[in-house]
């Protein structure tokens, strides 16, 4: 069994960012009521699909 090394470990510095404390922030964004709604992500529009090929 080995003893402690006599050579000493230089000090950790941690990655950029890793300290920093997170801010969460909220944006409230005005949308007029005349823009179309947003298309709807691939998950929803194939469960769509899915769903009316179940209903014939």
């Amino acid at each position: 069994m080995t003893g402690p090394s006599s050579a000493p470990r230089g000090e950790h510095t941690p990655a950029p960012g890793v300290t920093w404390q997170p801010r969460l922030a909220r944006a409230e964004q005005l949308v007029d009521d005349d823009t179309p709604d947003p298309r709807a992500n691939r998950a929803t529009r194939r469960a769509f699909a899915r769903a009316a090929r179940r209903k014939k």
